[in-house]
């Protein structure tokens, strides 16, 4: 497999994981671009948040269901599922975190990822 295909693969992830968040009307959808920070364990953050466990709920659902759908693909790791306050979904290249809003608040992730390249979606 050529870097290419690897990059438009990850790529195409990348788009079904946010388009999954926007149609559960996930709040504050960012992508940080790790891809040039040294030793990063991926090469993509996507964060969102939303106000209930319910709806963190159903856009980790939507998130996992179409990226099987779109790309074949099923994650590599999950956690946090079960409290659905701070979901962790790991896809190696991209790692998915979706919050309830006032856990995201309180841990400010993307802080700490200040070199990131930081893009934000419409939600």
């Amino acid at each position: 497999m050529s870097e290419n295909t690897v990059n438009d693969d990850t790529n195409l992830v990348l788009e079904t994981i946010i388009s999954s968040m926007q149609d559960k009307k996930a709040s504050n959808i960012i992508s940080l671009d790790l891809t040039n920070i040294v030793d990063s364990v991926s090469q993509y953050f996507v964060i969102c948040h939303a106000p209930s466990t319910t709806q963190v709920d159903a856009i980790y659902n939507n998130v996992i269901d179409m990226v099987q759908k779109s790309c074949g693909i099923k994650p590599f790791h999950r956690e946090g599922y079960e409290n659905s306050e701070w979901i962790l979904i790991d896809y190696f290249d991209i790692v998915v975190h979706i919050f309830r809003e006032d856990i995201r608040n309180f841990y400010k992730l993307e802080q700490l990822w200040a070199d990131a390249v930081l893009q934000e979606f419409k939600s």
